[in-house]
């Protein structure tokens, strides 16, 4: 591992993580949105599906950036500056680690470029490093909206991760029925394209970014100028593995997909989308919104 180029002290992320959410609540820097949370079974995974309770925060900070571009003619990035009381620690000498503003989980992390890279370019070894330095001290599952119509809000380059056992990924169940071939697997469970892949212990950014471009080859997405992606696409990752989910739209009936949505974990605004997604079924609506299968291994 490039150890040389991580600037995160291992086992004092978890401290920095608590310290900062205090700090960020008591200050008013960080806007968690309340949530009422459902389970709704479907396809042998049990989804959890949440209904924000009060959105109203993120709106009136929606519109005050847009204000602001308007006003200076430039795009607000709110990753350049990252907020001060947002800030937890720095993991790399090209990536920060940030409190997600408006979380809907508790420790809710954003692992960001310094410099500003565009949301729809491939991962680096650079990216993977800062991935492992974080799980290294944070057991959760990580995560990469590849463009907006993959779920991405934000242009400026940023993985997050949700502190989240493997036993609490709603998906969990499924990877068990794996089936691989040159180290690279599909789920039976899961009715759309993906790839899917495990890590060794101790693996180092480079071996993982082979494996991850292994992995885009599969679903047919490739690098465009070097280093954009030809396709959007959904990235999760844990301790033990890692999938990605090519997309075809960002949403179903209104209701936004993101990468957690193919962990198990959807956001509905009301509960007539709640309504819908019981009617429809989570795993068609994941189907929807991703591409068939047109690749085998």
């Amino acid at each position: 591992m490039t150890q040389g180029k991580i600037l995160l002290k291992s086992g004092t992320l978890w401290d920095k993580i608590k310290q900062t959410t205090t700090h960020a609540l008591e200050c008013g820097a960080l806007k968690s949105i309340p949530t009422e949370l459902e389970i709704v079974e479907h396809e042998q995974v049990k989804f959890v599906v949440r209904i924000l309770a009060n959105l109203n925060r993120k709106k009136a900070a929606q519109k005050q950036q847009e204000k602001q571009t308007v006003a200076t003619g430039k795009e607000f990035n709110p990753f350049l500056p990252y907020e001060q009381d947002l800030f937890v620690a720095d993991v790399s000498e090209t990536h920060v680690c940030i409190l997600n503003k408006f979380n809907v989980v508790d420790y809710h992390l954003l692992i960001i470029t310094r410099a500003f890279e565009e949301q729809e370019s491939l991962l680096t070894v650079e990216d993977f490093t800062a991935m492992w330095a974080v799980l290294g001290d944070v057991d959760g599952l990580v995560f990469y909206n590849g463009g907006k119509i993959a779920g991405a809000s934000q242009r400026h380059k940023h993985l997050q991760i949700v502190p989240i056992t493997k036993n609490e990924i709603p998906i969990t169940p499924l990877l068990a029925a794996a089936k691989f071939k040159d180290g690279i697997a599909t789920i039976p469970g899961l009715p759309f394209l993906h790839a899917f892949t495990t890590f060794e212990p101790e693996e180092s950014p480079e071996v993982t970014l082979a494996k991850y471009y292994a992995l885009l080859e599969v679903v047919g997405i490739e690098a465009v100028d070097n280093s954009k992606q030809s396709g959007a696409y959904n990235f999760l990752a844990t301790r033990e593995w890692m999938l990605i989910v090519p997309r075809s739209q960002e949403e179903f009936e209104s209701i936004s997909i993101n990468s957690l949505g193919f962990a198990g974990a959807l956001l509905v605004r009301n509960s007539q989308q709640m309504q819908l997604v019981k009617d429809i079924g989570p795993m068609n609506i994941l189907k929807n919104v991703a591409l068939g299968f047109s690749k085998e291994l």
